[in-house]
Formats: C-alpha cells, sequence, structure tokens
C-alpha cells in the first residue's frame, strides 16, 4: 500500500468512531500537519494503534470522515463495493417511482457523495475535500454500473464553502437533458437538474405524500408546497387543494407539473404563508386537512429556541383554521428539532387554541435516504400527522 498520512485523535473521538460514528472533529485531531486537503489518512487512536481509514478535510470544523474501520485502499474496488450496496438497497426499498437517492452520503457508508437518480439520468454532488478529489471515479464508476443517459453535478451546495470548495454545476458525462420529467407514485414531476432545489425535486418525502393522501379530506391547504408534491397527491383525495409558496419559481414549476397531471382541483398562489394563515382566520375560512412542510427553521443549535417559537406559532395558526375531523400533516427537516420537540411544539400549539389532537402516524424521510441509529444526523425529516377531535 503507498504511504499515506496518519494522524493520531483524541480518546472520546476514537470512542465516538467506536460507537459507531464517522465524524471526528478538528479539536479531536491531535496533529494534522502532514496531511493535505482531500488526502485519504489513517486515523490512529491515542495509542497510535491504527482504527481506520478517512478522508481528511483542512478547511471544515470534520477534520477527518471515517469510511473504514480497517486500513485499507479507498480505491476502484473500494468505491464500487459501496456503490453496489447503495444501488443494491434501493432495489429493495423503492416502489412506483423512478426518482429515487442512490447514495445518501453518511448513511451508505460514503460521506461526502449525494446521488440521484432521475429516470435514466443521474445528478451527483460531492461535498467534501476528499470525496471531490474523487469524483472523477466515482462517475467513472456509476457509469459502469447503471449506464445512464447522462451524469449532472449540482456542486453548487453552499455546504461546500465550508470546504473551500468551488461551486460547479453542469453535465460531466454524456449530454443529459437539464429538465426530465419522472414519475412519484403515479405523478408526474418535472426535475429541473440546472437549477432546482436540491438536485431537481425533493425526494425524501415521497411516501409521505402517499401517507398523506390516505389521511387527506374536503378542502385542503398545502403550506410551503414548492413544486407541488403534497398538493397533487392530494388532489385525489380532497374536493379542492389550495397550494401556497413563496417562490415564484417554485410555483411556476408546480403549475407545469399540475397542467401535466391534469389536476383541476389544484390552485397554485403566491404568499407569505404566517400572513395568509392570519388572513384565513380573520375571514373565517375553515380548511378539513392542512399540510405544513417549512424549510428548515434551525439550522444550527444556537438557533433552535426562535425555531421552537416558529414552529409553535405555525402550528397554532394551522389549528385555527381546522375543525374537528380535521387533519394537521406537520413537518421540520431540521435536524436539531427532534420528533419529541416538533411534538412538543404541535402540544403547545394545540393547548393554546383549546384543541385535542389524535396522533395518526409518526413519519420520518423515504426509505432511499437511510437512517443510521449511531449517526443522528443521518435522521432529519420527521412528518407527523395529527387529526383534530
Amino acid at each position: 500500500m503507498q504511504q499515506r498520512p496518519s494522524l493520531r485523535i483524541e480518546r472520546r473521538a476514537a470512542e465516538r468512531l467506536a460507537a459507531g460514528h464517522v465524524w471526528v472533529y478538528t479539536s479531536d485531531v491531535d496533529r494534522p500537519d502532514n496531511a493535505r486537503p482531500g488526502d485519504t489518512v489513517t486515523v490512529l487512536d491515542p495509542r497510535g494503534v491504527p482504527i481506520g481509514t478517512a478522508h481528511f478535510s483542512a478547511a471544515s470544523q470534520i477534520a477527518l470522515r471515517l469510511f473504514s474501520h480497517q486500513v485499507e485502499p479507498l480505491d476502484e474496488a473500494f468505491f464500487r463495493s459501496r456503490l453496489q450496496s447503495a444501488i443494491a438497497h434501493r432495489a429493495r426499498a423503492v416502489r412506483d417511482s423512478n426518482a429515487c437517492r442512490l447514495v445518501f452520503s453518511e448513511a451508505d457508508r460514503l460521506p461526502g457523495l449525494i446521488v440521484d437518480r432521475y429516470g435514466d439520468t443521474l445528478v451527483l454532488q460531492t461535498l467534501t475535500q476528499g470525496m471531490d478529489r474523487a469524483q472523477p471515479l466515482i462517475v467513472k464508476l456509476l457509469d459502469e454500473l447503471l449506464r445512464p443517459c447522462g451524469i449532472w453535478e449540482r456542486n453548487d451546495a453552499t455546504v461546500r464553502t465550508k470546504e473551500q470548495l468551488p461551486f460547479r454545476a453542469g453535465p460531466v458525462l454524456g449530454a443529459p437533458s437539464p429538465a426530465v420529467d419522472v414519475v412519484m407514485n403515479g405523478v408526474t414531476f418535472n426535475a429541473d437538474l440546472a437549477a432546482g432545489q436540491k438536485t431537481g425535486v425533493y425526494l425524501d418525502q415521497r411516501e409521505n405524500y402517499l401517507a398523506a393522501a390516505r389521511w387527506a379530506h374536503g378542502e385542503a391547504l398545502d403550506c410551503f408546497t414548492s413544486t407541488g408534491g403534497f398538493a397533487l397527491h392530494m388532489a385525489s383525495t380532497c374536493t379542492s387543494v389550495e397550494a401556497v409558496d413563496s417562490s415564484a419559481n417554485a410555483l411556476a414549476a408546480a403549475e407545469r407539473n399540475r397542467l401535466r397531471n391534469n389536476m383541476e382541483n389544484v390552485r397554485f398562489q403566491e404568499a407569505d404563508i404566517f400572513d395568509l394563515l392570519s388572513a384565513h382566520r380573520v375571514a373565517g375560512r375553515r380548511f378539513q386537512t392542512i399540510v405544513l412542510d417549512p424549510p428548515a427553521f434551525a439550522k444550527t443549535r444556537s438557533s433552535m429556541d426562535g425555531a421552537a417559537r416558529g414552529y409553535k406559532e405555525i402550528n397554532l395558526r394551522a389549528l385555527q383554521l381546522l375543525p374537528p375531523g380535521g387533519v394537521l400533516v406537520t413537518c421540520s427537516c431540521s435536524h436539531h428539532m427532534s420528533e419529541e420537540m416538533l411534538l412538543g411544539a404541535v402540544l403547545a400549539a394545540a393547548r393554546d387554541t383549546r384543541r385535542s389532537l389524535r396522533l395518526l402516524e409518526r413519519r420520518t424521510q423515504a426509505s432511499d435516504h437511510p437512517i443510521l441509529p449511531a449517526i443522528p444526523e443521518t435522521l432529519y425529516l420527521k412528518c407527523l400527522i395529527l387529526e383534530v377531535l
């Protein structure tokens, strides 16, 4: 094996790795001077005993991301095996969709790599210095394993700034179209690979769309609709759906999706959600189903207090519009907001509005976004479905 840098870590970091996590913070690395940005390194415990193989970052607060508890090369055979394992999981997990997340970073033991499938086109993100250096090999292996018509990179995610990596976007294999139609649960969506949310459309709510449609009824209000995921799924079980977002671009995409699916009972509008909910209350509007799927209110741990107040307030305003028998679908994609905290915010809102609630379902992200219990960060999406009594 070619000589490579070795980095010694502190005891608490070694214990975290032994417990199943894969991150080592800069403060826990003893001597990082002999490694270059993106290097594959051997990780040593405090006694100098090798305990694994990692990528080193010279910029991020996460200095090491562990790939293996063995000292081994991160070569073509290694990445091929990990990619094959990730692809096989999706073959078992994904149903009724030709769009899914094929590789989910740490959850697939490939830290820093995201790969999404949209029909016969792939979109990838390499979000760390080490994985960015490995991108040509990843592209080669994806082509070998899946034979896509093309691969698009969306390396314009802001998280790359933490790794001091430049933004890039565009084709890296073949000549893929910048926009493709995909089907989720029988509903057609146009995925904007060049400029759409995430890598094209939101894939992590795919299974929650079906759950919401199962309980949805009557007049529905879909808040933070983005490109219409919840709204278009609920159209088949609701008399009408009012879908709202503050982004004109997202709403334009949502309207194109509505037209593709020939759905006449869905109406999109641009508005501030908090203001709209208040205006509906003043006007005496009532809905039988309300979906709340806001962007992350808590992006850092220090913002949790304000985020908790925000989640309570928006759920309070929604509950004021729901009569007995009404259904509330409320979500949080903030990693720092646990399910317990989200439920606490909803219960506080219910108390203030004098509503009693029945919990119908507690859900998380779709199964193509797997969760490793030893890595809490892989669980980020919470979805509660409740009924007003």
